[in-house]
């Protein structure tokens, strides 16, 4: 297992942390990172939100209006986002008069396109986009057109237009140009080993699968968590927002638990005690929403990484007033990367991992995928250390 650095999480031989800058804007950077992009080893998102002061990256498929009400409604820095469309003004010809909350999606442009698509208030926001006046400077990764560029660069031609200093947003080159030329000489030096490795012994030797960094380094913050709802599965009576029920977590570390059923206050779905595998007894004995968040911000920490398969269940517990982490682990597509196949169900996958699952760990459909989940990433876990 190769050293990573625990800040940009890149192996120690590319690590770009020494080139770093600390740009200081008026105005706030959130980016909206696609979660396949998340795991990108040579993406440029987490960089910017290590250079940038106050950026923050959040990755997810789809948010409400309500999830991002603390960027929508900053009125001493109103919302723009910055993407392509037939209406986009030009940021670099035209900025806004002051400071502004920009909102970048993160992702391959099928991927950011889809992104917009599923969180259609984004495109109630004023839009902006421009031309690359430059080519780009991101050697290791083909964009579709010349004038496409990564992340980091679209920034710092942004923020320069932003905050009327563009010579003083240049210094967001020079991580890329860090990453970028450390990666080509790890690849060349990769290359040679490799053409020595064939002629000795007549083949490539196969790579290790691919485990994500947090578990390598980060494993007392992996925190596994499953969440159920009360979902309903058509519009009834207007729109209606998916009640967390049932909220289940462990830390692998030391094996603590914690779980909360939460009584539900709409009318229950007809297919929710069937999904949760708990009775309508069992549902609406439990406890309140705001007793099931005091309880889980007294077992979690600021730094904890909660781990889950897919993104639903955090998608949930933000949606019903709970925390939004800064880093989080989609076990399953984790999962599609190590074992490049389809995967089948979360079972499955956990039983191709190991020998014998675990007991449930605690009720109904949820202590059982919660068991999963700690299976997966105590496998991928005894992988590397």
């Amino acid at each position: 297992m190769r050293e990573l650095c625990p800040r940009c999480r890149r192996p120690a031989v590319v690590c770009y942390c020494a080139a770093l800058p600390r740009v200081e804007t008026r105005s706030r950077v959130v980016i909206l990172q696609h979660p396949r992009e998340r795991d990108m080893p040579i993406g440029t998102a987490r960089m910017a939100t290590l250079a940038i002061s106050g950026a923050e990256l959040r990755t997810g498929m789809q948010w409400d209006a309500d999830t991002l009400a603390d960027t929508l409604h900053d009125s001493a820095r109103p919302p723009i986002l910055l993407a392509p469309g037939p209406d986009a003004r030009d940021i670099l010809r035209e900025p806004p008069p002051g400071p502004v909350t920009l909102l970048v999606v993160d992702g391959t442009w099928s991927q950011a396109k889809s992104l917009i698509r599923r969180n259609p208030f984004l495109a109630t926001l004023p839009r902006y986009a421009f031309t690359a006046p430059q080519p780009s400077q991101y050697r290791i990764r083909k964009e579709p057109k010349p004038e496409y560029v990564s992340t980091i660069e679209a920034l710092m031609y942004v923020i320069g237009a932003l905050e009327r200093d563009p010579e003083g947003a240049r210094g967001l080159l020079e991580p890329l140009r860090e990453m970028v030329d450390r990666q080509l000489a790890a690849q060349a030096t990769a290359a040679k080993r490799d053409s020595y490795r064939i002629r000795k012994l007549g083949t490539r030797q196969p790579r290790a699968p691919r485990i994500p960094t947090e578990i390598a380094t980060s494993w007392p913050q992996i925190v596994c968590v499953v969440g159920e709802a009360n979902a309903w599965p058509y519009t009834r009576a207007g729109e209606r927002r998916d009640e967390l029920v049932h909220w289940i977590a462990h830390r692998p570390s030391t094996g603590e638990t914690f779980e909360k059923v939460v009584a539900p206050i709409c009318d229950l779905s007809p297919t929710t005690t069937f999904h949760t595998d708990l009775s309508e007894i069992e549902l609406y004995a439990g406890g309140t929403r705001e007793e099931m968040l005091a309880g889980f911000a007294a077992f979690t920490r600021p730094d904890d990484i909660p781990c889950c398969w897919g993104h639903y269940p955090l998608d949930l517990l933000v949606q019903n007033g709970g925390p939004r982490f800064p880093a989080a682990v989609d076990v399953r597509g984790a999962a599609q990367q190590y074992a490049h196949r389809k995967l089948g169900s979360l079972d499955q996958f956990a039983a191709s991992l190991v020998p014998e699952l675990r007991a449930p760990l605690g009720l109904g459909r949820a202590g059982r995928r919660l068991a999963n989940v700690v299976d997966i990433v105590s496998a991928w876990r005894r992988q590397v250390v």
